[in-house]
């Protein structure tokens, strides 16, 4: 991002990061060159981790869409089942969500990553 906004500039709207850790590291850059991440510059992240949340509650992020991590024990748990000779769901999903200014406050306590 220090990078980009050296030789371009600042004649830009939007950020997209594909994960949160890119985002943050893009945020700094943006304040660091004046300008106001989240108002000046809409910024747009994947994975939901807590300190994007946190972010996006200072302001500083827009949104942050979860990529969630906490599949393991669920694959596990289905594995056992079927080794057991159990039927289980066709398909099972796993939980993601979008955080954004209307739920970060809310979800924050709750995030384990």
């Amino acid at each position: 991002m220090e990078a980009f906004l050296k030789k371009h500039g600042r004649n830009f709207d939007v950020v997209y990061a594909h994960n949160d850790d890119m985002a943050l590291g893009a945020i700094q850059a943006i304040e660091e060159a004046g300008l106001k991440p989240g108002t000046d510059v809409i910024m747009v992240s994947i994975d939901g981790l807590k300190e994007a949340i946190q972010a996006i509650i200072d302001g500083k992020l827009n949104c942050s869409v979860e990529c969630n991590p906490l599949f393991g024990p669920p694959a596990f748990d289905i594995v056992e089942k079927v080794l057991a000779g159990e039927t289980v769901a066709k398909k099972t999903y796993n939980k993601d969500q979008l955080f954004d200014k209307e739920n970060a406050a809310a979800v924050i306590g709750s995030r384990q990553y």
